[in-house]
């Protein structure tokens, strides 16, 4: 017989919430289940998240219809090469009227920002997100503004034209809470895509979902999973992964502390999502993928016979003895 915890906190009207954004962006985003999840961990951690796959597997769809089901500003930029950073977080401009300067603010000043093509601009410009992804605030002129939360950033690449890209430093894909891979669809899902379609008749897919999240609903979730229950042995857990990612022959860069804390936060929100107020083993597990697949780098050498980073983190993953 399963036994059944009765939870301490009150995650009733949270997991719904998770159910319901999961099923509107389902209304038009087929098949691509582990993305949605990932996208909704990110929200409830305050975490920000890099989508990786092929043009055309709705990347940037998802990000816009996870806005849309918010009541919260949307902000999309588009990365080019002659993008600077005065086009993301705004300028000082001379008010001739006044006769003074005045700050206009830049698209970054938004709940949600949707970056596309986020390698497609040089560093300075990549560099200019720094402060407001980690610390939630711009500073310009040597004047500090400060960003409202909720504050996500989503921000898409394309992993095989390279030409005209620039390479994300590890500094900045260290500030993403998840790196997320996105897949082709299966024969099964691309039918549904085609029917869905077919359907719609020409439709918007953004008019498919409605806004029913507040941004305050978003605050008060975060407080919830905050408080949701580790065990000391699963921090350690946690900790004995991280640590064998810097002394492993297959690797040339490991995984920073922020690792160990996003792997914790993380696991709380989708223990959260599922109704549990009390972290699991398979939580970790889970939320290892995405967390660490973009802070490790491989060593040359590994590199060359073709091993990947998702081959080594299930390798480290394998090797520590699971919490009972």
């Amino acid at each position: 017989m399963e036994q059944v915890f009765e939870n301490r906190i009150n995650l009733e009207g949270l997991k719904e919430t998770a159910d319901k954004l999961r099923a509107e962006i389902g209304k038009v985003v087929i098949g691509q289940v582990e993305m949605i999840n990932q996208i909704l961990v990110a929200i409830l951690t305050g975490g920000h998240v890099l989508i990786e796959g092929v043009p055309g597997v709705a990347k940037t769809l998802t990000a816009k219809l996870t806005a849309k089901a918010i009541s919260a500003d949307f902000s999309r930029i588009q990365f080019t090469p002659d993008l600077m950073p005065s086009d993301v977080i705004g300028t000082t401009i001379y008010n001739m009227k006044t006769s003074e300067f005045e700050y206009k603010k830049g698209p970054i000043f938004a709940n949600i920002i949707l970056i596309d093509e986020i390698n497609r601009s040089p560093a300075k410009t990549q560099a200019a997100l720094f402060e407001a992804m980690e610390e939630r605030q711009v500073t310009v002129d040597g004047k500090t503004y400060f960003l409202e939360e909720p504050f996500v950033v989503f921000a898409t690449q394309n992993p095989v034209e390279q030409e005209g890209t620039y390479r994300l430093p590890e500094a900045q894909l260290d500030r993403f809470l998840f790196k997320i891979v996105v897949d082709y669809p299966t024969l099964e899902e691309e039918i549904t895509i085609l029917d869905n379609n077919h359907e719609r008749k020409g439709g918007k897919e953004i008019d498919a979902v409605e806004a029913f999240l507040t941004k305050q609903q978003i605050i008060d979730y975060r407080e919830k999973v905050k408080n949701i229950h580790i065990d000391e042995n699963l921090r350690k857990y946690i900790a004995q992964i991280i640590g064998k990612t810097r002394n492993n022959n297959s690797l040339f860069l490991g995984a920073s502390p922020r690792a160990s804390i996003s792997i914790m936060t993380a696991s709380k929100a989708l223990a959260a999502i599922n109704g549990r107020d009390f972290v699991k083993p398979e939580d970790i597990k889970t939320t290892a993928f995405p967390v660490l697949r973009h802070r490790l780098i491989l060593s040359p050498e590994k590199e060359m016979e073709g091993i990947t980073t998702e081959q080594v983190i299930k390798q480290i993953i394998n090797s520590v003895e699971v919490p009972r």
